[in-house]
Order: C-alpha cells, then sequence, then structure tokens
C-alpha cells in the first residue's frame, strides 16, 4: 500500500473514535516503551489511555480498535497482543523493516448545539459518540436556536524508528490539525532545538497554540509545560530541556469551515521521546 492509501488507513478510525469526547476534558496519549530501535524485528509495547496525570493512566483506558499503525513502506501493520484494563490499554507492534512507523488514530466530523422551544440544550453526535456527516440535516431540527455547529478533528499520534529514521510516513494528508517535523520525531536530544510545522486541511495553522508537558509530573510540584505559538507559516520551535518521554498538545480554531459548520476546530496530540546527548 502506497502513500496514496495511506491516508485512508490512518484515518480509518474517523466516525469511530470514542475516545474524542472523553478527550476534552482529560488528556489522551498513546506511550512506546521506546522509540529508537536496532536488531532484529523488534517489537514495541504500548501503552494508551486517557488520564488526568500524563503518562499515569488514572481516568480510563483509551479504545485502540481505531489505532493503526503504518510502515516505512506505507503498509498497514497489524497490532498484536491487544488488551484493554480498566485504566489503560496495551498492544505491541513488531518492527520487521527499517526505517520510521507512525502509529495513531484520528477522528473528524461535525458537532452541533443548540436550544429547542423550551430551553433545553441539545448535543448532536451525543458524548462519546460519532455520527455521520450526512445525518446532519435530519438530526438537527431546522427550528433550532442558538445552533453552533462546529467543524471538529483530533489527532492521537506517535512515532518509532527501528535503524535509521525515514521520512515516508511523516508526510501530510491534508485533513484536520496535522504536525509535520521538520526535525524527525526520532531524532531529538536534551538541549537541542526541534522545529515542526502546523497544518489545518493541508494549510498553515497560524497561531495555533502549542503545549508540551514532560513525562513525571505525578511527582513534581507543577507541570513545567513549555508553551509556545505557531507562526503564520505554522512553525515553531521547541528546546528540550531534558531527556525523557513529552507530550504534546496543539489546538487551532477558526471560522473558515464548510457549510453547515461555523467553525473549524482542530486538536492534535503526541508523544514524542528525547534523548540524551
Amino acid at each position: 500500500m502506497k502513500h496514496s492509501s495511506l491516508g485512508k488507513v490512518l484515518l480509518a478510525g474517523l466516525m469511530t473514535a470514542g475516545v474524542a469526547m472523553q478527550a476534552q476534558a482529560h488528556r489522551a496519549w498513546i506511550l512506546p516503551s521506546s522509540t529508537v530501535l536496532s536488531g532484529e524485528a523488534p517489537y514495541v509495547t504500548f501503552d494508551a489511555a486517557v488520564s488526568n496525570t500524563i503518562f499515569f493512566p488514572d481516568h480510563v483506558a483509551m479504545g485502540i480498535e481505531s489505532v493503526t499503525a503504518i510502515a516505512p513502506n506505507g503498509e498497514s501493520v497489524a497490532l498484536e497482543n491487544g488488551a484493554r484494563g480498566k485504566y489503560r490499554s496495551t498492544f505491541d507492534l513488531q518492527l520487521k523493516g527499517e526505517g520510521t512507523y507512525r502509529v495513531g488514530l484520528a477522528s473528524s466530523g461535525l458537532r452541533a448545539v443548540w436550544k429547542d422551544e423550551e430551553g433545553k440544550r441539545h448535543m448532536w453526535p451525543g458524548r462519546g459518540q460519532q455520527a455521520n456527516d450526512a445525518d446532519f440535516a435530519t438530526a438537527v431540527p431546522k427550528n433550532a436556536k442558538e445552533l453552533r455547529v462546529t467543524q471538529s478533528s483530533r489527532r492521537i499520534e506517535t512515532f518509532v524508528t527501528l535503524g535509521a529514521p525515514s521520512d515516508s510516513v511523516l508526510k501530510p494528508l491534508g485533513v484536520g490539525l496535522e504536525l509535520v517535523p521538520v526535525t524527525h520525531p526520532n531524532d531529538l536530544y536534551a538541549g537541542e532545538s526541534a522545529n515542526f510545522k502546523l497544518l489545518i486541511d493541508g494549510e498553515p495553522a497560524k497561531n495555533a497554540e502549542v503545549m508540551l508537558i514532560p513525562g513525571g509530573s505525578r511527582y513534581r510540584d507543577s507541570q513545567d509545560e513549555i508553551k509556545v505559538k505557531a507562526d503564520a507559516a505554522g512553525l515553531f520551535s521547541v528546546t528540550w530541556p531534558s531527556a525523557g518521554q513529552y507530550f504534546m498538545e496543539a489546538e487551532y480554531e477558526d471560522g473558515k469551515a464548510k457549510a453547515p459548520a461555523t467553525s473549524r476546530r482542530g486538536s492534535y496530540t503526541a508523544t514524542f521521546e528525547v534523548l540524551p546527548l
């Protein structure tokens, strides 16, 4: 499966990722056991959860039915040993070929909020649910009051590499809020700067808000978050203060939505590993 099909595979979670609404109040993440590997067909184990504390499963396990893994050659790789516990899900991925693998899920669709004649608030689709955009006309009343319709997208992902890093899976898909690494996501070192670009539906995500939090916050008095803002070209830079796993969250919103939506909103979440020099 080549790049033309890669987007279809990564977006297989569209309309099915039930984590989307939960993650609005908590942080969803996919954490690999390691990100840079060598050897003969090694395995990486992943944890996936929605939690209050970064990389500490304390709320609910993430559903992994929509998680996909794309190999450097563009082919989809089957996840192994998937299991869902109370607070976290786990799965394994075997890296059979050299290069960089993209692991994650994506969802997008219309969301509407309105009030009825009695002033009662309604939401479509329901909390934690996904729906087909084609059902909007029948699901939302014609006489809905204070109607707000949002074109929403969400992406959660991470990257792992066997041998030398490659960039075939890093090409943007043109859907929702995406990260385009200028610095390879598996070539990050403490004390160095990394450069990234954010796109919304293939265009620069101007002024997108970005926050990075190092792992281990459960054992600190503060989040130690790093906040940056993308420039007019969607570019931003971060200097890693120390080695470790980092949670990244980016948010973007504008009024350039397609009807019937009146606003466009995208969120992007990733996990990076920063190595010591």
